[in-house]
């Protein structure tokens, strides 16, 4: 009888975190709906990738500011409490290498999308880039191991179908110049990349905090493509206010709030669900272009979006959804 009731307490305890993670996943998502706004608005001063830095490189400074000021409460409380806080892994070589390799998966899928948006639609490429599902559970399986049950797998195809459905009438409409085809190959490698990110995310939840991840990736991203910024001289920084207020905009709103909500909730989601809940990202910017800009939205939107809610309801009945031990 104890034992059952152990049992119930733990799990509605977590019944509680799972919803905590899905409600700041859903915070996250419409974050991230505001970043191909915020991009193409950097995009009238700067490049894609001057776009991608200044993103990256504001976004280190305020998590890095932020774990500081983190560090210090810590170390007070202690002082005052005599408490010992719970510390982050050592940084060992598999850690550093997991940092490394998530900085770069992180900057491929950033550029390749930023780059996309100027080549191609919004829609589309935000169709595309957000394909990301299927490679993350494709290599969830093949190098993790991770099985995902039937009504997952449902789900994603029902999510996916309703994710084409909102970027099909921008694809009658399209020319299909030489630009264009390249802006869509572009946009789908960036979901390759971001599989990857996710993926390498859900690794290291166990051996770091999610600031500490993002800071770190943010950083090595920001390294990573400065060199490629000075070969290629293109302008680093934005030369007006207005310039100035989209990258903050980005990197505050999409790259702090958005990318670190994401971060956190993948200690308690899987990386294959999550990726699946943040196709909510085309829905919400296309409602957001809606009400911002008056953009039109026909009944295959409307359609579009029943289908995206009810694919990632039932990925989210699923056991598959919950980070594996």
């Amino acid at each position: 009888m104890k034992n059952q009731l152990l049992l119930s307490e733990e799990s509605k305890l977590f019944d509680r975190q799972k919803l905590i993670a899905i409600a700041l996943l859903f915070i996250a998502a419409v974050g991230l709906s505001f970043a191909a706004i915020f991009i193409k608005w950097s995009e009238i001063e700067i490049s894609p990738n001057a776009t991608v830095f200044n993103r990256l490189w504001i976004a280190t400074v305020v998590l890095g500011f932020g774990n500081t000021l983190n560090f210090v409460y810590l170390k007070l409380s202690n002082r005052q409490l005599n408490l010992q806080s719970v510390e982050d892994r050592p940084y060992t070589k598999t850690v550093i290498l997991l940092l490394l390799g998530l900085g770069f998966s992180y900057l491929g899928f950033q550029s390749l999308w930023a780059w996309s948006i100027t080549q191609t639609s919004i829609g589309i490429s935000t169709v595309l880039h957000n394909f990301t599902p299927i490679f993350t559970t494709l290599s969830a399986w093949i190098f993790f191991g991770q099985r995902f049950e039937e009504k997952f797998l449902i789900g994603m195809v029902i999510t996916i179908v309703g994710i084409v459905f909102i970027g099909i009438g921008d694809i009658q409409i399209a020319n299909g110049t030489t630009n264009k085809m390249l802006g869509d190959a572009a946009a789908l490698l960036s979901a390759v990349f971001y599989a990857g990110y996710l993926l390498i995310i859900e690794q290291l939840r166990s051996k770091l905090s999610a600031t500490k991840i993002l800071m770190w990736s943010s950083l090595t991203g920001a390294i990573l493509i400065l060199p490629i910024l000075i070969v290629t001289g293109e302008k680093i920084f934005p030369y007006s206010w207005n310039g100035w207020l989209a990258v903050i905009c980005l990197a505050v709103i999409s790259q702090v709030l958005g990318q670190g909500l994401v971060t956190y909730s993948l200690d308690k989601l899987s990386a294959g669900f999550v990726a699946l809940f943040l196709l909510l990202d085309p829905v919400l910017t296309a409602i957001e272009a809606w009400i911002i800009f008056s953009e039109r939205l026909s009944l295959l939107d409307w359609i579009a979006f029943v289908l995206v809610l009810l694919g990632i309801y039932l990925a989210l009945s699923s056991k598959s959804s919950i980070q594996q031990e």
